[in-house]
């Protein structure tokens, strides 16, 4: 009954089309009914007996209430649908898991009170409605919050929303989604433009990002974000964590080992996507109106060498992958656009000439050819350069469909034999 009530479809009128039309019940609907069927009121004085929320939970505020039910319908919603299009795939793996509890309720008007105007960190604190395991009553618990989010605070731009209240392990956090309306140009009118600006961004290992940018034909300003050694300390991390595993044999399911190590490595990640997200925003400031450029993800194979660096290569994936979303949250909010482009031969085609080149790598003073060499070498115009960088500035002659890039033309269809 309970599915079959998340997949109702009510009639509405639509005026834009002037016809009644089918929509699938809404969340603020869904509410409203488990309200009715739930709690006790004085228009729906019995609620079903098992699913009595009045009786089990007393002087709940209503505030917390109905964060549990939205956050238990978004659930029950978000499985099914998962559950639906894996049975549609016909997949035989990765089925999708029952939805669980969370310490992570969204507390709305009523349940807190935040205060952030006193000077001094120390005197800053928020005021929580909790439940003390008899009766509900506020309490008062310091606050830390970053320049960023009071920096938005304070823009009037910035609408901020109900916060998340996230219990971790030895801390709590409240998250705050803020939201500002953006208003860009769609990119195909700019393309025509002679001096759009487009900023390039080719993610690697070693190099986690290259930036160029080009305008009129030429690369006007190229940085290097380098991993800082961030590779070589994440495998140590890992190849500590593999030695663990081998050592204390089959894992048992349900349980979690190397937590804190593992806590680091994520840690480590998150910390240098921020930061090379944060310079690419900075450098797509100085250009209002610029085309922020990334290629589509492609994974980095994880096949072949020891264990612990077939776990590199994945937490190298992932970190590819944050700093990519990341930068483009971080370009949006100064309404600058993201283009993802073709990542085909970007590293293998020369920038200057477009002739298909060749990578080398120094092995003991010796320089060879080598498929993931970090020199990039035309054979033609004989054009030398980091071969990341030579990756970064095709990026944007794949934006504008030059040379290796350009649209081929469909091949005319042949008429049907007769006869």
């Amino acid at each position: 009954m309970l599915t079959d009530k998340l997949d109702e479809k009510v009639s509405y009128y639509s005026k834009k089309q002037q016809e009644m039309r089918e929509r699938k019940i809404s969340a603020h609907e869904l509410l409203t009914w488990a309200e009715a069927v739930t709690c006790a009121t004085t228009q729906h004085p019995h609620p079903w007996a098992a699913w009595n929320f009045s009786q089990h939970f007393p002087q709940m505020p209503f505030e917390y209430r109905r964060s549990l039910i939205k956050d238990a319908i978004g659930k029950a919603r978000s499985y099914l649908s998962n559950l639906a299009h894996w049975q549609k795939a016909g997949k035989k793996q990765g089925k999708p898991g029952l939805p669980g509890a969370s310490n992570h309720p969204t507390l709305y008007e009523g349940t807190l009170r935040l205060d952030l105007s006193e000077s001094s960190t120390r005197d800053r604190f928020v005021r929580l409605k909790v439940y003390t395991g008899q009766t509900w009553e506020w309490h008062n618990y310091p606050v830390r919050a970053s320049r960023y989010f009071e920096q938005r605070l304070r823009d009037a731009s910035w609408e901020k929303q109900s916060p998340r209240l996230v219990l971790r392990k030895r801390s709590a956090e409240l998250h705050f989604a803020q939201t500002r309306e953006i208003q860009a140009k769609k990119v195909v009118e700019r393309k025509q433009g002679p001096d759009l600006v487009t900023v390039g961004v080719d993610l690697n290992v070693k190099n986690l990002a290259v930036i160029t940018v080009r305008q009129h034909d030429k690369i006007i300003q190229t940085v290097f974000l380098t991993d800082h050694g961030l590779d070589q300390a994440r495998y140590r991390h890992l190849k500590r964590i593999a030695k663990k595993q081998h050592l204390s044999g089959k894992p048992v399911t349900g349980e979690d080992s190397n937590q804190e190590l593992w806590r680091h490595v994520r840690r480590m990640n998150e910390d240098a996507a921020h930061k090379v997200a944060r310079q690419i925003a900075r450098v797509c400031a100085s250009y209002p109106g610029c085309v922020l450029l990334f290629e589509r993800l492609r994974t980095i194979k994880r096949r072949g060498g020891s264990k612990s660096r077939r776990l590199n290569r994945k937490q190298a994936n992932q970190l590819r992958g944050k700093i990519n979303q990341y930068a483009k949250d971080k370009a949006y909010e100064q309404g600058i656009v993201t283009i993802e482009v073709n990542p085909h031969g970007t590293s293998h085609y020369c920038s200057h000439c477009g002739a298909k080149g060749e990578r080398f790598s120094s092995r003991g003073g010796v320089w060879m050819k080598a498929k993931g060499g970090k020199v990039f070498r035309c054979p033609r115009c004989h054009y030398e350069a980091n071969a990341d960088h030579n990756a970064s500035k095709n990026m944007h002659l794949s934006f504008y469909q030059k040379w290796h890039w350009q649209r081929k033309a469909k091949a005319p269809s042949r008429a049907a034999p007769s006869g």
